[in-house]
């Protein structure tokens, strides 16, 4: 398995909960590294260009409204296989669904709050990664 880099976002829900740690320390405990990371404040415009992928589903306007809320923390994890073992260490997306001791079984509060978020395959880790962090801000 090639190493790849994913982004990963601990949302809201998260930050003010002050689990930012106890996240951290679950994708390095699977190998992850942290290669680039900074906590920011999104506006509602900046949240809504991210997920512009999403622009038509029902859910929008309050992931946008969500994201912006309060503070994230943006960060490049790196390792073998980096895309697919985040998305296994997050879980499922509706906590009820997700497996014991990932992220989101154990911190999700909702399928709307659910703590973290991934890049789904490479070419989207590529674009979600460049919006966030310049080439220089990667130092793995």
């Amino acid at each position: 398995m090639a190493v790849e880099r994913t982004l990963s976002i601990i949302k809201p829900d998260a930050t003010t909960r002050n689990l930012t740690g106890k996240i951290n320390a679950k994708f390095e405990e699977a190998g992850l590294r942290i290669v680039a990371q900074k906590r920011i404040h999104l506006t509602p415009a900046q949240a809504g260009k991210f997920y512009e992928v999403h622009a038509a589903r029902p859910f929008y306007g309050e992931l946008c409204e969500f994201m912006a809320s309060a503070p994230v923390v943006v960060q490049v994890l790196e390792g073998e296989g980096a895309i697919s073992k985040n998305r296994e260490v997050m879980g499922a997306t509706n906590p009820a669904d997700a497996a014991p001791g990932t992220i989101r079984a154990e911190f999700a509060q909702s399928v709307g709050e659910n703590s973290v978020h991934g890049s789904d395959a490479p070419e989207t880790a590529a674009v979600e990664i460049a919006y966030f962090f310049s080439g220089l801000e990667l130092v793995g």
